[in-house]
């Protein structure tokens, strides 16, 4: 892999807009996932060596579009693992892209789809300690961004002052610190999290959170974010593909004709459009691509190209859904 100069991307952390495709491997570090088709991505080409090509190849891919931007977890199976092996398989700088993961769920699949609980999660300080060793073991020297994976208020993560301390020795050591959100109260977490600080530090340096055309409830709180000076990660922007032309669900027909309606006239795929959408937020840093193939991020790539304009905001208020019905059909969606 031919050797870049210093990204001037590099943090994006704090990066203002316009906002940057970064690449999720969430669908890329297991082989069951959420994502509508995943069973089809994978197809049979689900032992760790198969998935690790895959990676590899999709993180290639990302390369060369200049993307530099990479997300994992603890929990995204060997997401990490293959992470850290792809950087140093490629001789990536470290200053070349900005690297960030997340503790708090634990990956208990045992690399099989039909397992019963495919994660755990636990925001104690006995798993933070011993997740970020884990981390340290396979992204050392790369890590940028520490983020608590899917705080909630019924966690009460945000109330541990013993997380809290162990985060802020974190970031006092060169460790940015953020959250991720999940859930309708995405919104009223984040009003309380942008409260913490230890020792008169603000806590948080980014947050990530869904944000998609069928659930932009988030919008607000994450200009909120923004201005307080946050930098602001989208996620989920493909609603797990069910913005995608993989989401055949009758429920989802007259959205989706408007969608295509928007789609042919910049000529884009629903995907790109979608994305697209992500991407003009103002407050919005990084919008994520979860793609588990080559093909699907080329696809994700195309949104950078689509024009957004008036006229197309004005379609996203009709094509969402309400907050609570939108998560209980998340919750819902197979694994693969």
């Amino acid at each position: 892999m031919p050797q870049p100069t210093p990204s001037s991307l590099h943090p994006l952390i704090g990066r203002q807009p316009p906002s940057v495709l970064g690449l999720g491997l969430a669908a890329l570090g297991r082989p069951g996932y959420i994502n509508l088709g995943h069973g089809e991505d994978t197809g049979t080409g689900r032992s760790i060596e198969a998935m690790r090509e895959r990676a590899f190849a999709v993180l290639d891919a990302a390369w060369r579009a200049d993307i530099r931007y990479l997300d994992t977890a603890r929990s995204y199976g060997r997401g990490e693992v293959f992470l850290g092996e792809w950087l140093r398989s490629r001789e990536v700088p470290a200053e070349a892209l900005t690297i960030a993961s997340k503790w708090g769920y634990t990956y208990t699949a045992d690399w099989r789809i039909e397992a019963e609980q495919h994660e755990v999660k636990n925001h104690s300080l006995a798993v933070l300690q011993r997740q970020w060793q884990e981390t340290q073991s396979n992204l050392g020297g790369y890590l940028d961004l520490y983020q608590i994976h899917s705080a909630t208020l019924d966690r009460g993560v945000l109330d541990d002052r013993a997380v809290h301390a162990e985060l802020a020795r974190l970031k006092a050591a060169g460790t940015r610190i953020g959250l991720t959100l999940s859930g309708p109260q995405q919104a009223v977490t984040l009003e309380q999290a942008l409260t913490l600080q230890v020792d008169g530090v603000r806590l948080f340096d980014a947050v990530q959170a869904t944000w998609n055309l069928l659930e932009p409830s988030s919008g607000a709180a994450l200009d909120a974010a923004h201005r307080a000076g946050l930098a602001v990660i989208i996620k989920e922007a493909l609603a797990n593909g069910r913005l995608t032309e993989r989401n055949q669900a009758a429920s989802f027909q007259a959205r989706r004709q408007r969608l295509e309606t928007l789609a042919g006239r910049f000529k884009a795929s629903l995907d790109a459009v979608a994305l697209a959408a992500a991407l003009t937020r103002p407050w919005a840093s990084v919008v994520l691509s979860g793609a588990a193939t080559e093909g699907q991020l080329l696809s994700n790539l195309n949104a950078v190209r689509v024009p957004w304009d008036d006229k197309a905001e004005a379609l996203v208020e009709t094509l969402a859904e309400d907050p609570t019905l939108y998560w209980q059909t998340r919750a819902e969606l197979a694994w693969n």
